[in-house]
């Protein structure tokens, strides 16, 4: 299948040694930071890991996170993480990372979210909902590959758009405080989801693919399904 990348389960079971070699500033509640991790076994476009943080104590934490970054063979990925208000570990790498620090992380994992990258894929996403669907929006342009894919996403304002810098004509935003002169502000809308699921719809159709809070996920699957999208084929991952 065009682009399925081989994923080892046994190695995905074990714990790797993370190195932080970069992090990039999104917006003002956001960072990317980029990991070296020499034995990843490689993903999905869609799959997330676990990471694990040990204080000097020996207390853990351990946290699931979507992976930003495309497949490839480099031994790096990159995860993008809002900076939550009292999370201990969204704190620590918003006050404390800094390249050279060493993580530990385990995947990937789920497959049920996972985009092959072999079937026309409608993304809808709010706010770092759309890290996963950046990891397919990234893929299908490194591997070129022909099959359809649109992504819909929604922020409050054009400061807190997440990755604004790399969308392109396949890229729908909707904000919902404050947006651009001239851009209506409101929440998602079926006026937002039926052009974009009817207007050069695929014969074979669209697999949809919906990240973000519970609320977002129940009130942007309603729309697909008001618009005609078969339930089977509308895949959810929440967070929160």
């Amino acid at each position: 299948m065009p682009g399925r990348i081989a994923v080892s389960n046994r190695a995905a079971a074990l714990w790797q040694t993370a190195t932080l070699t970069e992090i990039r500033r999104e917006t003002p509640h956001a960072s990317t930071f980029r990991f070296a991790v020499p034995g990843w076994a490689g993903h999905l476009p869609g799959q997330h890991l676990m990471l694990r943080l040990t204080a000097d104590d020996g207390y853990t934490a351990q946290r699931h996170y979507s992976i930003a970054s495309p497949p490839d063979d480099t031994g790096h990925i990159e995860l993008t993480l809002d900076h939550v208000e009292g999370g201990e570990v969204s704190g620590w790498f918003h006050r404390v990372a800094k390249p050279g620090d060493e993580v530990e992380v385990r995947g990937p994992l789920s497959g049920f979210f996972a985009w092959p990258g072999d079937r026309p894929a409608l993304l809808i996403g709010a706010g770092s909902g759309v890290v996963p669907l950046m990891s397919m929006l990234r893929h299908h342009r490194a591997r070129a590959l022909p099959v359809p894919l649109r992504l819909l996403v929604s922020a409050r304002d054009p400061e807190n758009l997440i990755y604004a810098r790399e969308y392109g004509p396949e890229t729908t935003p909707v904000f919902t405080r404050r947006a651009p002169q001239g851009v209506p502000v409101g929440r998602l809308a079926a006026s937002h989801v039926a052009p974009l699921l009817t207007a050069g719809r695929p014969p074979a159709g669209w697999e949809a693919y919906v990240c973000g809070s519970n609320a977002f996920a129940e009130h942007a699957s309603r729309l697909l399904v008001a618009a005609g999208q078969p339930v089977d084929r509308i895949r959810i991952e929440r967070f929160g």
